[in-house]
């Protein structure tokens, strides 16, 4: 089932998310909804807390990149078929030399951003079936999961700009929460009042 995506203002996105245990409610369905969404909104990553569950679970599918011309025959490689739910992640460490990409967020759509981000991340995970595993990743896979892994801990792609750029964003930013975007994916809007 795809569920609505959490807009940009709503406090659940800014909450750290807890961890969970193989017996959480529902988890497989969880999972099958999750991706459903994120495919559903052509997204490479997806974190519960945007569909509404302060938990530490995100989807990554990093398929999409495999087919861009301008990055190397080796990251194209590391990213085909790479698809992976990452369950009570933590990352361990960021190292290597930051560098920019300009990225996006389905929480905040129409937004796209220069991002600097540390280059390589070694994280911590169990996968769908709990088995525990800690894996190094470097290049867009490690800041695609950088990116989702930032949702678990409350943190939005655009707390990473300069303060001149969160000005100028503002209004943007404003208008979103309100539902004042045209999007062609469910999303939910915290800044609208419901009908009685």
């Amino acid at each position: 089932m795809i569920l609505p995506i959490i807009a940009y203002g709503d406090p659940v996105l800014r909450k750290v998310g807890t961890d969970i245990d193989k017996d959480y409610p529902k988890l497989k369905e969880l999972l099958v909804n999750m991706w459903e969404t994120m495919y559903g909104a052509s997204g490479v990553g997806l974190a519960a807390p945007q569909i509404g569950l302060p938990i530490r679970i995100f989807l990554v599918d990093g398929s999409p990149f495999a087919d861009d011309e301008e990055l190397s025959e080796e990251e194209r490689k590391k990213l085909e078929g790479f698809k992976k739910a990452f369950i009570n992640a933590y990352i361990d460490e960021e190292v290597g030399e930051e560098w920019a990409f300009n990225e996006g967020c389905l929480s905040i759509p129409d937004v796209r951003e220069d991002v600097k981000r540390k280059e390589t991340i070694t994280i911590s995970y169990m996968d769908e079936n709990f088995k525990s595993h800690t894996e190094t990743y470097d290049g867009l896979l490690a800041r695609i999961i950088q990116h989702e892994y930032d949702h678990i801990e409350g943190v939005l792609f655009t707390d990473k700009l300069s303060g001149l750029k969160k000005r100028v964003l503002k209004g943007r930013l404003a208008n979103i929460s309100k539902g004042k975007i045209s999007v062609d994916y469910r999303m939910r809007f915290p800044n609208i009042k419901k009908a009685r």
